[in-house]
């Protein structure tokens, strides 16, 4: 990397979203630069799947092949290195890095993603991405009419259900504890053969990943093959937070039509501010966020 320290763009995050953005920039003739501590969310995930010509192919694989592509643009540049500190200047933003590294730039991409804060039980973290998913249009083919079990509780899981449903009748929903499903929704639920299960979980029983059973408090086990459940999660990254984007109810950030946060020149796209959570969706909204940039970009710079 050069000693360049100015940017029109700086992107926080270099996973789909950020990537996408960066070749939209790049193609755009900008100066960009992508800070990324090289940390994935679904770094643990073998396949990615539902993302055309990529279907079935290794994450991995795929963010190497996006840095190929990008290393053509010679307008961009990709930093390892974690970004701890933003704060708004005359120019536009600064960015400080974990090894002291400070850049400063006109605009900026946040493309962060979130964390998901998952539970301690013995055997779920191995498993997460591999056997315990979270989306069946991710997912949800490779464990068609396989035994299935849900672990959420009231309408979440009454509506999870309803969704996992069609990829499998083989399916139960284990609330992890007392169930707060509504009487309603049990008698629906045991119209299509969906059991409740109210047994507090110990650990999962697993090779390399491949869930086997569910062993639950009482010493009982439920044989399964695949498991889905939705943690909660938080923002992966703090900075957008820090510089007074707002976020919504549900903890995402809060964007526009256009990608923009609640702050003037500061975008989001990819995992942080959708429910979505697919790679095909953080590629699109990373390269609609850098054309919706360059566009302001021109805006901010056009003699009328």
């Amino acid at each position: 990397m050069t000693e360049q320290t100015h940017f029109e763009v700086i992107i926080v995050g270099g996973s789909f979203s950020g990537l996408s953005a960066a070749m939209s920039l790049g193609r755009s003739l900008r100066q960009v630069l992508v800070i990324d501590s090289g940390y994935p969310c679904n770094s643990q995930t073998p396949h990615s799947h539902n993302f055309i010509t990529q279907d079935g192919e290794k994450p991995a694989v795929i963010l190497a092949k996006a840095k190929k592509q990008l290393a053509i643009y010679k307008t961009v540049q990709l930093y390892n290195d974690l970004a701890t500190a933003a704060q708004k200047s005359n120019a536009g933003f600064k960015i400080t890095t974990k090894s002291g590294k400070i850049f400063s730039s006109e605009k900026i991409l946040f493309a962060t993603g979130v964390k998901d804060l998952l539970p301690e039980t013995d055997g779920f973290t191995d498993c997460w991405g591999i056997s315990i998913l979270h989306c069946p249009y991710c997912h949800g083919y490779e464990v068609k009419n396989e035994r299935t079990v849900i672990i959420a509780n009231g309408e979440i899981a009454f509506e999870y259900a309803k969704l996992i449903y069609n990829w499998t009748k083989d399916l139960k929903i284990c609330t992890n504890g007392k169930s707060t499903l509504t009487p309603e929704q049990k008698q629906t639920l045991k119209k299509n053969n969906i059991e409740i299960i109210e047994n507090e979980i110990a650990s999962f029983e697993h090779e390399n990943g491949n869930v086997k059973n569910i062993v639950f408090k009482n010493s009982e086990k439920t044989a399964v093959k695949a498991i889905y459940h939705r943690p909660a999660f938080e923002q992966h990254c703090p900075l957008p937070e820090i510089l007074g984007c707002e976020l919504n109810e549900q903890g995402l950030l809060k964007v526009d039509f256009m990608q923009k946060t609640t702050v003037p020149g500061v975008y989001a796209s990819g995992d942080n501010h959708t429910p979505a959570r697919s790679v095909a969706m953080a590629v699109a909204t990373g390269s609609f966020a850098g054309a919706a940039l360059n566009k302001e970009l021109i805006d901010d710079n056009f003699i009328y």
